[in-house]
């Protein structure tokens, strides 16, 4: 009997085992600066980010954090949503040799005191409108630092003047204390010099990331992943994504990067393409059509939930979304009669997946262009990633 019968399902051009680089995480990035230096690595509403300036705000990011006197293997927690300042502090954070926290930004007090206490975090990357939240939850053990991320400092004229003028309006503007603890992210980024930094790293046994998943009972457990282990998974969903163009692909980053399967599916492996990242806080049906429309990405990570959002939409006919060559689905099953109707809208790929936290997370995905499953029982074509 075969021992891996599932390699008779692989494409021809995914090898079945594979040689997996011994590097730093970070080293994506670096990789994709120097190849792709005036490619646009983000785009957040309009506001576009090439590779040359997401380095240099990565080198200052890193810097500001060493003057604090963040060191190696200390926990630096990450509560944003999808946005410029999410990428820049998760790179700089793995630059000088941190272990990042991502955290919900939705996570109620009880839960953000655990994972902050649990994981050992003594400074936060944060929303202004967060910094409350995170003092009240963290009074009997308060933070070292809260560095500060504003949604209007990486938004293109004339949004980044009209976003306070709505947050006043919709009632959710507030005023920030800083002081020698809450320090402002935009003031670190730019008194800092962009001076290149890589501490060196066992890469297969030093932390790069603690992920928290509730995947059991009780309170959410820390998964520790290496540098190695993202690495590595990040290679083989390339494998798996053997058309890829890198330097050409752009990735609709609906998907929360404080989940891991955006994490690795979306910004590991844009970066390490050298695509181009559209960035959106939150998923909004009538804004994402929009920008798919106008952006034109070629891929669409997501959960089922969104593709079911989008093909249901009344108005979907009006928006053209034939830029989309390649979705793949995770965090619950999908529905054979959703992959096929998206299809049918997009004319694209939607497969789907399968992962967990502790695996960094992907272990399993159908063949993209070979092999399709044709029923929603076809569950015998998923096949095992190399």
């Amino acid at each position: 009997m075969d021992a891996k019968p599932w390699l008779q399902h692989y494409p021809a051009e995914v090898p079945p085992t594979y040689d997996y680089p011994q590097q730093h995480l970070a080293q994506f990035l670096l990789d994709s600066a120097q190849r792709y230096p005036d490619q646009a690595a983000l785009d957040f509403m309009g506001a576009t980010t090439s590779y040359r300036e997401l380095l240099d705000k990565t080198y200052r990011f890193a810097n500001a954090l060493r003057n604090l006197g963040v060191h190696k293997g200390d926990r630096v927690a990450v509560m944003l949503p999808n946005c410029p300042q999410t990428v820049i502090a998760y790179y700089g954070i793995l630059l000088i040799g941190g272990v990042v926290v991502m955290t919900n930004p939705l996570y109620m007090p009880r839960e953000l005191e655990y994972q902050l206490k649990d994981s050992g975090a003594r400074v936060i990357v944060t929303l202004d409108i967060l910094v409350d939240r995170v003092n009240k939850t963290m009074k009997e053990h308060p933070l070292d630092y809260i560095i500060v991320a504003k949604v209007q400092d990486e938004l293109p004229f004339p949004k980044n003047l009209l976003y306070p003028l709505k947050a006043r309006k919709d009632g959710t503007a507030v005023k920030v204390n800083y002081n020698e603890r809450v320090v402002s992210f935009k003031e670190l980024v730019k008194n800092t010099q962009p001076v290149p930094y890589l501490e060196p790293i066992d890469t297969e046994n030093e932390l790069a990331l603690i992920q928290y998943t509730g995947g059991t009972t009780g309170f959410a457990k820390g998964v520790m992943l290496t540098h190695q282990n993202l690495v590595a998974n990040t290679v083989q969903t390339k494998l798996w994504f053997y058309r890829a163009r890198p330097g050409q692909e752009k990735y609709l980053a609906a998907l929360p990067f404080f989940h891991v399967f955006g994490m690795t599916v979306l910004l590991n492996q844009a970066v390490m393409f050298g695509g181009t990242l559209i960035l959106l806080p939150r998923f909004e049906i009538d804004n994402v059509l929009r920008t798919i429309d106008r952006k034109q990405p070629t891929v669409f990570p997501g959960a089922p939930t969104m593709y079911v959002a989008i093909i249901n939409h009344p108005e979907v006919g009006k928006f053209d979304l034939s830029s989309i060559q390649v979705c793949i689905s995770g965090a619950a099953s999908l529905p054979h009669q959703v992959q096929s109707r998206f299809e049918q809208v997009t004319g694209g790929k939607l497969i789907e997946g399968y992962g967990l936290t502790e695996a960094s997370p992907v272990t399993h995905a159908n063949n993209i262009w070979e092999n399709v499953r044709t029923d929603q029982s076809a569950s015998h074509s998923q096949t095992r990633k190399p």
